[in-house]
């Protein structure tokens, strides 16, 4: 007699995972979830003991962005799900797709103050693209398989599904018919219409001074190739957002380098000069644009992306194309001219003039070590083909300037919610998803605080990471601001660190202090060559600054420059400096 099928629902959630192409998962155990982790010990998953669920998110969003595949995080019921939170809105900012899986309390106990209850679903209802709260074993397969689609399909994000106790635990006898998902309402891959792809083309074609604004979604969409050939067919010069840093490679002749803030300031002004912007794949963040009253004042503006609300939502635009940018482009490429447009990117060089402010040659050692130096070297040792995770601050935006990518995925960093914490955990989810590759951590000493119990996650898993903390003793770029806008006033921005060398080697793991730029080639040797994952504690100036940068508000024209450094003068401007003892760009 042949046995009859029959599952409970943890076992439904191994093999709906497994058919979706999961093989490793970060979490954390607890009550709520515990059934789920009983029945993986009968599936070939892999399961990430993290730390702390935060962790796991992070972790979860790293194998993402490095592999272009759903990463997924587990946790438990109550504090296991709210940890979750600040990972869920990192990947939701930043639009990776991740799903996490959290347990729930028996569905009788839902609304009475349970132990570890916590209306999960509730908490991250604004940063998911959508959520479930599963009650029954048999909408536990379905609920799953669709999350993945949701969180893949369009502009990916997060997806959080919370399965109660007891459907855990029951059992069903109806086997999941998982086919095609079609959610009523949902339209994932807009189309433009035709009318609006040829008033796009004409801009192209008879602009003189375009502009390519790269976005992280010519990542996520995997049109480098693409946004390349428009690129050196129409010779258009293309300036970088940090998230789209990789998408074209640094090396490019038509790659200007990173706009905004602490972008450079010949990119800003070819922006601020253009007649035409070509936005791909990107959202006009105020990072990017400044003040959006003067921002690009005489460029019409074209906008590609697969999200129609991004549209007009900060800069009011010409044409907008609402789709997939791969798709959107295979429509436009056939239509764009090639032009000569040598006297525009002659202008260009003339913007940069011989300031070559990424020139390692003009930041002299004078006796001190300086972050600049330390990144600049990981990446002349490296040859560039590293993957490197960072924190938010002063160190990520030293690695975009410093560290030249030349290969998509190379970066990893959060950058719309700008998360202390990520550059670690995430990591640990590149190293698992490209364990052949170099993985380098370059963090802060304030932001690897927040996440270093995962050194013990990386010891237990036995993962080689190189782990460079620029240590400068403050929460540095608050700090920068303190130091430009609020008199040097230094309110809660010292911070005290452990060794952290002997820290890791408590784990078992590498550790080594450097102190001068003489013992920085020696010590990333050292690392590189380790089987162990090694941190390494760069002890860099303390009161070192990000240059340029455009404060909040200003023009992207108005750059705080580097001392000592020339700026154009602008007769003709009546606004003052922005900060007071150092030279503004106007």
């Amino acid at each position: 007699m042949t046995k009859r099928w029959r599952r409970t629902g943890a076992q439904l959630i191994w093999e709906t995972l497994l058919g979706e192409g999961v093989h490793t998962v970060f979490g954390y155990p607890g009550g709520a979830i515990l059934p789920a982790y009983d029945a993986m010990l009968d599936y070939p998953i892999r399961h990430i003991l993290v730390r702390h669920e935060q962790g796991a998110t992070h972790m979860a969003d790293g194998y993402s962005r490095a592999s272009g595949e759903v990463g997924v995080a587990v946790a438990t019921s109550g504090p296991g799900a709210t940890n979750m939170v600040t990972g869920i809105a990192t990947a939701m900012l930043d639009s990776s797709p991740i799903v996490c899986v959290t347990g729930q309390v028996g569905s009788a106990l839902i609304g009475t103050d349970a132990f570890q209850e916590t209306d999960v679903t509730g908490v991250t209802l604004p940063i998911t693209k959508h959520n479930y709260l599963v009650t029954e074993v048999d909408e536990i397969a379905p609920a799953l398989h669709e999350a993945f689609y949701v969180a893949r399909s369009g502009r990916p994000g997060p997806v959080l599904v919370d399965i109660t106790k007891d459907a855990q635990q029951a059992f069903t006898q109806r086997r999941p018919r998982l086919g095609k998902v079609d959610l009523p309402g949902y339209r994932p891959e807009p189309r433009p219409p035709e009318s609006e792809l040829q008033s796009a083309a004409e801009l192209i074609n008879r602009a003189e001074r375009p502009v390519i604004l790269a976005g992280h979604g010519i990542l996520i969409s995997g049109a480098m190739g693409q946004v390349r050939e428009l690129a050196e067919r129409a010779r258009i010069p293309i300036a970088m957002t940090l998230l789209g840093i990789g998408a074209i490679p640094a090396n490019h002749s038509l790659n200007m380098g990173m706009m905004g803030m602490h972008g450079e300031s010949w990119v800003n002004q070819a922006i601020q000069e253009a007649d035409l912007l070509l936005a791909l794949g990107m959202r006009f963040d105020d990072r990017v644009t400044g003040s959006l009253k003067t921002y690009a004042p005489n460029a019409a503006k074209i906008h590609i992306d697969i999200d129609p609300a991004e549209f007009n939502k900060n800069v009011r635009v010409d044409v907008a194309l609402a789709g997939d940018l791969s798709a959107v482009l295979a429509h436009l490429l056939p239509v764009i001219e090639a032009r000569d447009r040598s006297e525009w990117l002659g202008s260009i060089r003339g913007f940069k003039g011989d300031t070559a402010v990424r020139d390692i040659q003009n930041l002299p050692d004078m006796g001190k070590l300086y972050a600049a130096h330390v990144i600049h070297d990981i990446w002349r040792m490296t040859g560039g083909r590293a993957i490197v995770t960072t924190d938010v601050g002063q160190h990520q935006m030293w690695e975009a300037q410093y560290y030249r990518h030349n290969e998509p995925r190379s970066l990893i960093t959060s950058g719309g919610l700008g998360t202390m914490g990520f550059a670690l955990p995430a990591a640990v989810g590149a190293k698992v998803a490209r364990p052949d590759d170099e993985v380098w951590v370059i963090a802060g000493d304030g932001g690897f605080q927040m996440t270093m119990c995962e050194l013990a996650t990386i010891a237990q898993e036995r993962l080689k990471l190189n782990v460079a903390i620029i240590n400068n003793g403050y929460l540095g770029m608050v700090r920068q601001w303190q130091e430009f806008f609020y008199d040097r006033r230094y309110a809660g921005t010292p911070i005290l660190s452990p060794d952290f060398a002997a820290l890791a080697r408590s784990f078992g793991l590498g550790g080594e202090v450097v102190k001068t730029r003489q013992e920085v080639e020696g010590a990333v040797e050292r690392a590189r060559a380790d089987e162990r994952t090694v941190v390494l504690d760069f002890q860099v100036e303390k009161e070192d600054t990000v240059y340029p940068m455009v404060p909040t508000g200003a023009r992207l024209q108005d750059m705080i420059r580097r001392p000592g450094q020339e700026a154009d003068g602008d007769p003709e401007s009546e606004e003052e400096p922005v900060a007071a003892g150092r030279t503004v760009e106007w």
